[in-house]
């Protein structure tokens, strides 16, 4: 008999695999883990909304469900976080902010309903920053969430509830959302594995925009596996969602078989290593390393415009953010957080030329990084240059250079999300203080699965996801 502990540290595939030898029922499963949730809040600032009574309603029906036979697949009877600017219907969605806090969606995000149409159970609505405009996880109205394994520093954002949720057993598994890089930063500062999908394979309809040209949606969970498993829910297409395109047909858990024997992985020339922890750098190279002694090849690439990131990736989601969010900081500024404020008003300041210039840039961009993959399968860098950035300041020293927090959490992620490709944030160690480390890998558009495949490979030779936070 499988203790509360142990099954709040149970993997999606783990809980999976229990529940349908009926090892244990899913409102065992799902008592298990809003105790624990009760145990770890208020402190712990993962929740915004919790939703017990709605997640043992969904746990009896799954019970039921498999009793029977008709059990819905891998996440019938398990639950799930939902990050607070996703709709959940009859539930409030605060977007993180005093503004929407009274705001009570009629409806399901697309993705929430193909989670519930699963038989996942919701057991509550994630923190988040403020119209999840921020990689450190900060939020001035519902406080920032407390990164289990080094409290005092960030948790990584804008989905930060989600990914210190899962990272210390609060939920198996979670939605995030990422503009710039708001899956994979908490993935990489909570020791998670994070899959911004290729943009359009999964439903944005029913969550509130940044960047309509940037959002993406994907799962925070423990291992590729677990992802790999979300997928096969998540991906398809939504009319609902102007931006849905549903691309080939892919079989993610299905072809997380075979390893990457042949495959070659790309690094990057230019850019990555400009701003650098050594501790990064010599992480990232040992899981290049456990790479080749699967079979890997793993190569150097050009791609001299990742110079472009930044600027590229400013001028979009400010101006668009601004679109969005600049009716009401016009009629309520003083209710934001004003750190977010200020961006919102920078994008203000955009004009059309400039933002037209951009999108016309970022075609080259995005061409310059589809052609690397002429010559290889993968790319691959740190997910984030540095460990996680103790709370409290907007700048730190990386390898002796001071450089803004900001800007070091979001170097690297906005690769893809400019270039619209699917990235994976994988756990790949640890820093001198304990706190994690992590790669990222990339892939061509909709080649999702093979990115999760490599994910896979990895940690089947590693045991890094399989770590957990101390208590």
């Amino acid at each position: 008999m499988a203790t509360p502990n142990e099954l709040t540290q149970e993997t999606v595939a783990g809980l999976a695999a229990r529940l349908r030898a009926r090892e244990v029922s899913a409102v065992e499963v799902t008592q298990a883990f809003l105790a624990r949730a009760e145990a770890l809040e208020p402190d712990a600032h993962i929740f915004i909304t919790r939703t017990p009574e709605l997640a043992l309603e969904a746990a009896r029906a799954a019970d039921a469900r498999i009793g029977s036979g008709k059990a819905r697949g891998a996440l019938d009877g398990v639950p799930f976080g939902i990050k607070d600017i996703m709709w959940l219907a009859g539930v409030r969605c605060t977007s993180g902010s005093e503004i929407e806090a009274g705001f009570v969606p009629d409806r399901h995000a697309g993705a929430v309903a193909r989670f519930l149409d699963a038989g996942a159970v919701p057991v509550g609505k994630t923190n988040t920053v403020e119209f999840a405009f921020d990689p450190t996880g900060r939020n001035a109205h519902y406080g920032m969430a407390r990164n289990p394994w080094g409290p005092g520093h960030l948790p990584g954002g804008s989905s930060s509830g989600t990914g210190a949720g899962v990272a210390s057993g609060a939920m198996p598994i979670g939605f995030g959302t990422d503009t710039g890089g708001s899956i994979r930063i908490p993935s990489a500062l909570c020791g998670l594995t994070g899959l911004k999908p290729t943009f359009g394979l999964v439903s944005r309809a029913g969550v509130t925009p940044l960047s309509h040209s940037l959002d993406t949606i994907g799962p925070l969970a423990r291992s590729a596996e677990d992802a790999a498993i979300a997928m096969d829910v998540l991906a398809g297409h939504d009319p609902a969602d102007p931006a849905s395109r549903p691309g080939p047909a892919q079989d993610f858990l299905g072809a997380l078989t075979g390893g990457v024997r042949g495959l070659r992985i790309g690094v990057p020339r230019e850019y990555v290593w400009e701003v650098m922890d050594p501790q990064v750098a010599a992480a990232f190279q040992t899981a290049m390393e456990v790479f080749r002694e699967l079979g890997a090849e793993v190569v150097e690439v050009s791609i001299p415009q990742l110079a472009w990131t930044g600027p590229l990736a400013v001028a979009i989601t400010t101006a668009e953010a601004a679109m969005v969010h600049g009716p009401n900081v016009r009629a309520q500024g003083e209710r934001f957080d004003q750190a977010v404020r200020r961006r919102v008003e920078s994008g203000m300041f955009i004009s059309a030329e400039r933002y037209a210039h951009a999108q016309r840039a970022r075609v080259a961009y995005t061409r310059a990084v589809t052609a690397a993959f002429a010559g290889v399968d993968l790319l691959a860098t740190p997910t984030v240059p540095v460990p996680s950035p103790e709370q409290g300041s907007d700048t730190m020293t990386v390898d002796g250079t001071a450089v803004p927090v900001r800007e070091a959490l979001l170097r690297l992620t906005r690769i893809f999300n400019i270039s619209r490709l699917p990235a994976l944030a994988l756990p790949a160690g640890f820093a001198e203080n304990g706190l994690p480390l992590s790669v990222q890998l990339a892939s061509p558009a909709y080649a999702d699965a093979q990115v999760l495949r490599a994910g896979h490979a990895f940690q089947q030779a590693t045991d890094w996801h399989a770590r957990r936070a101390p208590e």
